[in-house]
């Protein structure tokens, strides 16, 4: 039984084209800036951003907190959307590391965050009895959210209320191509209006390591700084930024397939019965659906997919989410969702 892995686009690995970038990478010493590969990539993303310059960071989690420490002081205020990355899966890093406080406004279904809810959440600067908002932080596309995408109307909402209260807005914007992608536009024009940020090369452009931090000269300088210190100065990591260099090139358009095999799973699932799910929702590579009590909890459906050879994670204790990738054809699709109906017809009768 062949293993159909939609877990995450994490599990890409690399292209051909990006072992042999690899293998022939001109590389030097990238904490004195002599990388050049490394700064061929930083000045390429930068350029596609829209942004003056770029950072090469380990991980979308290093880029995120590297831009928190930038931005804030200890006893700031955060403010982000209650489904955010940020909040969920990167281990409390904005607080124990900058020493920062996260507060919480709802997301809505596509991951946006309401000017109004931000309003009333930021904090003046000034009242000693209260922490200042410093920093606001989108996601685009949302992980929790189904992928859901912001559009440039959408992030520039969000971002004319966080700078009229003197706040600085970070972008984790680990899939943003996948948005650029879906709304066909370039990806400058969804970052215009934030201060940074950040993109993964490691999902769904399928590299095997890395994530790079986009904003002004005099931020990049102080994130610099702050990567040093916590342990992302790689050395001659060029080996990493050529197969960045080329997904940039060549990885970007074909996430449209992706989002149609997407769409073309969610349509399934939609039609299993016990499964729950907006098919018509789905915008980019990431489908969210819940499992009814009588198919058992996400955990038991979760180990039953496993066993037929279809793997997936679960965000919540009723929810599965299932990625596509470009390792995932659609003939992966349409087997995904028969074992997916199998299961789903043989829970019942044990639970």
């Amino acid at each position: 039984m062949n293993v159909i892995d939609l877990r995450s686009d994490t599990v890409t690995k690399p292209t051909d084209e990006m072992r042999r970038a690899m293998y022939e990478a001109e590389v030097g010493d990238d904490v004195y800036g002599e990388d050049p590969s490394i700064n061929r990539l930083q000045e390429r993303a930068a350029e596609m951003l829209g942004k003056e310059a770029g950072l090469l960071t380990a991980s979308g989690t290093m880029s995120n907190l590297v831009a928190a420490l930038t931005h804030c002081q200890r006893g700031d205020e955060i403010v982000m959307g209650d489904q955010a990355h940020m909040f969920w899966n990167e281990s409390a890093g904005a607080s124990a590391l900058a020493g920062a406080q996260v507060r919480l406004v709802p997301n809505s279904d596509q991951g946006g965050i309401d000017p109004d809810d931000l309003s009333a959440a930021i904090r003046p600067r000034g009242n000693v009895h209260m922490p200042p908002t410093t920093l606001v932080c989108l996601e685009n596309t949302h992980n929790r959210c189904s992928g859901g995408v912001l559009t440039p109307e959408d992030t520039k909402r969000v971002a004319d209320v966080a700078h009229a209260a003197g706040a600085k807005v970070h972008l984790d914007g680990a899939r943003i191509f996948n948005a650029a992608v879906s709304l066909e536009v370039p990806a400058s024009e969804l970052v215009k209006d934030v201060d940074d940020v950040s993109f993964c090369l490691s999902k769904a452009l399928s590299c095997p390591v890395g994530s790079v931090l986009c904003g002004s000269k005099e931020f990049i300088e102080g994130a610099l700084k702050w990567r040093k210190m916590v342990g992302g100065g790689m050395r001659q990591a060029g080996v990493l930024a050529a197969a960045g260099l080329v997904a940039l090139d060549n990885m970007v358009e074909r996430l449209a397939d992706d989002h149609a095999n997407a769409r073309r799973l969610a349509h399934g699932l939609a039609n299993i019965n016990g499964l729950s799910l907006d098919a018509d929702s789905i915008q980019s590579n990431i489908v969210i659906f819940d499992v009814d009590e009588s198919l058992g909890t996400a955990a038991q459906f979760t180990s039953s997919l496993d066993r037929e050879g279809v793997k997936v994670s679960s965000p919540g204790p009723k929810s599965i989410r299932m990625v596509t990738h470009r390792h995932i054809s659609n003939e992966d699709v349409d087997e995904a969702l028969a074992r997916v109906s199998k299961v789903a017809g043989e829970l019942p009768s044990t639970h």
